[in-house]
């Protein structure tokens, strides 16, 4: 089977910028041996060519010879712990060290330091972990980690 010489007016396929499918086209430029532009017969949009994609061939996984013994490592994969969880560890291991009589009413615009103990209306009691630029807080309370507004 021989490919004959493209020239323009002729039907190729390719993929429609409209229609968003490969479809048949007609050759409205070209480039020397290049198509550019086609005008689909479809929707009779005029668009800059695109190639349909090319099938990938499968590749076929090869086995390992038994000559080579994989390399096994000794130890077993540790699953990762859930965050809610590690949250509700360091919540648990910190619980008995606060003093809730000394806990600082949460004010939006009040000013607060790492390891300040606060006491918001909706949350409880809760842990300041750390300070963002932004005029923002990371508090630990018994539910999570929360993000607040402070100064």
């Amino acid at each position: 089977m021989t490919k004959s010489k493209l020239s323009a007016g002729d039907i190729i396929e390719a993929r429609c910028t409209k229609c968003r499918e490969i479809l048949n086209h007609r050759i409205v430029a070209m480039v020397e041996d290049k198509v550019v532009r086609v005008e689909c017969n479809t929707c009779n949009g005029v668009h800059n060519y695109h190639a349909p994609p090319v099938a990938k061939e499968v590749k076929v996984k090869r086995i390992a010879s038994p000559s080579k013994p994989r390399s096994v490592s000794s130890t077993p994969r540790t699953p990762k712990k859930d965050p809610v969880e590690l949250e509700r560890e360091e919540w648990a291991s910190l619980q008995p060290t606060f003093q809730p009589d000394r806990a600082l009413p949460y004010d939006m615009n009040g000013k607060y330091q790492v390891r300040h103990l606060i006491l918001h209306p909706v949350f409880g009691l809760g842990f300041v972990k750390t300070l963002i630029v932004s005029q923002k807080m990371k508090v630990l309370f018994k539910d999570g980690l929360k993000l607040l507004r402070c100064q």
